[in-house]
């Protein structure tokens, strides 16, 4: 998509799909601006243009520098063409913010619906086609989930392989940067770009995303885990699961349905206990001096990590490393872990209850094992929704990751699906 496409579908459709806080036109560009086109979610820094990170007062009024992600893809050429709106401070699964606005799911013009958090803009913007790939945040599913709930495709890496230098911080022992995409070619290309060492907490090599996307998996072994140990799983979204699996065995991929020795959801509550002791650490001063104009129910969350005692922080990340040798050593007889992403597709936005997080109940146990995961359509419910099949994979196997989703997509029956915008227009 040229940058000049992209401008003219987000003036056409953004008014109403909120997905950008922020449009650059002319977009932001390297030298050598091949006519890829991206979105930025406003937890990262772009130079001279303020990080909003879904808040009233921004994180950050006027960044020095480029965070290193965005540096690496204006010189691959790509065109920045905006920010993206965030969960406040990048903390809920829903994808609601009270401070400024939530997001449009693009798969229902008449009902406003979930659009799934926290890297919500950026889901809605590839759904909608406004441009080629988005950067998202994820901490405890927050590239998977709006991935899902909005029909895209969301790339989760490993820790160590993608700098989070100028990204503002939630969980640093949790979070990763990753890509969204409506394919899974163009979110492991964009992963290549964003990859590689740091001089600081990335430390590993650069992503070969043409070498991932051109690996046979035939034969190759799943683990998928059995509806009646997911919990509560709505029949749609279980069927359309089911029916990904048979696919998967059809391309010529061995897929057994079994039990992990941890439920992903056990996961849910540490990994949880991790983002608000961590996060109230970080931002505690900032809730002092801003609370008053933030959404109300991430001060809630946060204030929920003033409990967390420093005793306890270092009990559950004792806690974390036991289980992940454990998970770590059942998944290595496997290529794959697959599940659903979400247990349900996206609700109204006046349904939601913010006390609980369903959507990313299956997702936390990705950043508290610290695998690499890609949430890839797999259909839609009877109510014209989208759903994502979750793929985990071995402990720094984002190339096993990719090779898995792309096949999948191969033999989706999803391809070219994506939502009508007349209603948005």
């Amino acid at each position: 998509m040229t940058p000049a496409d992209a401008l003219a579908r987000i003036r056409r459709y953004d008014g109403r799909l909120k997905a950008f806080v922020q449009v650059f036109d002319p977009p932001l560009a390297g030298a050598t601006a091949d006519g890829s086109t991206v979105a930025i979610k406003d937890l990262m820094d772009i130079a001279g243009v303020p990080t909003g990170g879904g808040a009233r007062a921004p994180l950050d009024p006027n960044p020095a520098r480029h965070a290193i992600v965005v540096q690496r893809l204006l010189q691959a050429g790509w065109s920045v063409v905006g920010k993206t709106h965030t969960v406040e401070l990048a903390y809920g699964g829903w994808g609601t913010n009270r401070a400024v606005g939530a997001p449009w799911n693009p798969w229902d013009a008449q009902v406003h619906r979930a659009p799934g958090g926290s890297s919500s803009g950026s889901a809605v913007a590839v759904a909608a086609g406004l441009c080629d790939a988005a950067l998202g945040s994820d901490t405890g599913g927050s590239v998977r989930i709006p991935a899902a709930v909005c029909g895209v495709v969301g790339l989760k890496p490993g820790r160590g392989l993608v700098s989070l230098i100028g990204v503002h911080p939630l969980a640093p022992a949790l979070d990763t940067v990753g890509a969204l995409a409506r394919d899974v070619a163009t979110a492991a290309r964009t992963l290549a770009v964003i990859s590689g060492p740091d001089g600081a907490a990335a430390s590993r090599g650069t992503f070969d995303a043409e070498a991932a996307l051109a690996t046979d998996v035939r034969g190759r072994r799943l683990a998928a885990i059995p509806l009646h140990g997911l919990g509560e799983i709505d029949p749609e979204v279980g069927r359309l699961y089911l029916e990904a699996l048979e696919r998967l065995r059809g391309a010529g991929l061995i897929v057994e349905m079994v039990q992990p020795p941890q439920a992903l959801d056990q996961s849910f509550l540490p990994n949880g206990l991790l983002m608000a002791g961590e996060g109230w650490r970080i931002w505690k001063d900032r809730i002092a001096r801003h609370g008053a104009v933030m959404d109300p129910w991430i001060v809630r969350r946060f204030e929920a990590g003033r409990e967390v005692s420093d005793q306890r922080l270092a009990e559950v990340h004792r806690e974390r490393a036991a289980g992940q040798v454990e998970f770590h050593d059942w998944l290595a007889a496997y290529d794959g872990l697959l599940s659903p992403t979400c247990p349900i597709a996206a609700p109204p936005l006046d349904s939601i209850d913010e006390t609980t997080s369903p959507l990313s109940r299956l997702t936390r146990a990705a950043n508290y094992l610290d695998l690499p995961g890609i949430s890839v359509p797999c259909g839609l419910t009877a109510e014209g929704l989208p759903a994502g099949l979750q793929i985990l994979g071995g402990p720094r196997d984002e190339a096993g990751v990719v090779a898995l989703g792309a096949a999948y997509e191969r033999v989706s029956g999803w391809n070219g699906r994506v939502p009508d915008l007349v209603g948005f227009a």
